[in-house]
């Protein structure tokens, strides 16, 4: 039927959004309101208005989609890719949670019998404690995101396991996300010059995708740091299958406490995200200290525009807690006041385009195996992750960069 509780909705929401609603919304009511045509958003529980009462904008939204209260028929990229059209057409800048919108949302509510106590946060958001960017705290903001389950990350990566975007050098239908993720690792390794015999360290090494391909196939000896126990554990096993005991060394040690530098060349692949922006001249001064001079240091990280530097509240909230990102000529800053020398900068965004697409398409292919693994709702977490990520990269409102740099003699 139409009419009753979505059209409360609908008009509650016509002056934040715009206009009229850019989707067709169903309610448990079997009430409708909504463009015929447009993405379908369900409304399965009044949970879902009650969450959006006490937490207005993006982050009730998710918690709401991650438990079901909240879902989308169909393709959700699809669904997001029409709804940031509607934004940009609109010319909306947010929701903000204004006392109006706050009102509104209390109306709706009221209709929906939806008045109450906030409920319980999902138990997929994340719980951090302490002083922000503390060793106690980071150890635990990693480890909410990394020491999931190998497992789990293994139906979204390559074999390699490398957890950051690629590099395509083909357009032909036989390459693909493996051979990027190669492609990415051999060109850092040419950038810093690496040869056999070199000293590398790696600076938040994820699955070691990096300090395994330099150690095979550029002879070196790495280092590769980490606060993921999962991770260590991962990156021991593989050492052994490729007989590179006594040539990679993986530690679950802070980027802050490394006693035995200087290495001949340093690689830090998507992890300066996470030091935060106060301690990020810490994080540069230990990269360009733990480099001989002379030596390379290359970086790769995503740079962010915009008032939410963490990428918004459900990433900060589900995914990567206290990360922080900025505009890459900040970013350059930091690394030159730390005292290293800029050799080059090389835009990858699109690169991330298409590595997300590829990461996207394998958590679909193994859906079922991921719900079996860590049940609905963190599946519904990556679902919304994989798919936020993907829109924020080929919309621009993201990028990631290779900064490549080097520590003068």
């Amino acid at each position: 039927m139409t009419g009753a509780l979505a059209s409360t909705i609908a008009e509650v929401l016509r002056p934040v959004v715009g206009g009229d609603l850019p989707v067709r919304l169903v309610v448990w009511d079997g009430s409708e309101a909504g463009p015929a045509g447009a993405p379908v958003v369900r409304l399965t529980s009044p949970n879902a208005i009650r969450r959006l009462l006490w937490a207005p904008g993006e982050l009730g939204a998710a918690q709401a989609y991650v438990t079901g209260e909240l879902d989308v028929d169909g393709d959700l990229n699809s669904a997001l890719e029409h709804l940031w059209k509607v934004v940009r057409d609109r010319g909306l800048s947010g929701i903000r949670p204004t006392p109006a919108v706050v009102a509104g949302v209390a109306r709706i509510a009221k209709a929906a019998g939806a008045l109450g106590a906030p409920p319980a946060p999902p138990a997929s958001q994340a719980q951090v404690k302490g002083r922000l960017h503390s060793l106690i705290r980071d150890r635990a903001a990693i480890s909410h995101h990394y020491d999931l389950s190998n497992d789990f990350y293994s139906l979204i990566l390559d074999p390699q396991m490398a957890y950051s975007s690629g590099y395509w050098t083909d357009s032909s239908e036989g390459y693909g996300l493996e051979d990027a993720q190669r492609d990415k690792l051999d060109l850092v390794c040419r950038k810093i010059g690496l040869k056999p015999g070199m000293r590398l360290l790696d600076v938040g090494c994820g699955w070691g995708s990096l300090s395994l391909h330099a150690a095979q196939y550029y002879g070196v000896d790495v280092v590769g740091v980490t606060l993921s126990v999962e991770q260590k554990a991962f990156i021991d096993a593989r050492i052994k299958e490729r007989g590179l005991e006594g040539h990679v060394e993986i530690r679950v040690q802070d980027y802050r406490e490394i006693p035995d530098g200087p290495f001949d060349a340093v690689a830090s692949i998507e992890m300066g995200e996470h030091v935060g922006q106060r301690n990020y001249p810490v994080y540069a001064a230990a990269l360009c200290s733990n480099v001989v001079p002379g030596g390379r240091v290359l970086v790769q990280q995503m740079s962010r525009h915009g008032k939410h530097p963490g990428g918004g509240p459900f990433i900060e909230s589900f995914i990567a807690p206290d990360m922080h990102m900025r505009p890459v000529g900040e970013t350059l800053e930091f690394l030159e006041a730390a005292g290293l020398e800029i050799e080059g900068v090389q835009g990858m965004r699109r690169d991330y385009v298409r590595t997300l697409e590829a990461w996207f398409a394998r958590f679909e292919q193994n859906h079922d195996d991921a719900v079996e693994m860590m049940g609905k709702e963190i599946a519904r977490v990556w679902r919304l992750y994989l798919v936020g990520a993907l829109r924020s990269f080929a919309e621009g409102r993201m990028g990631v960069d290779q900064i490549l740099c080097s520590r003068p003699e």
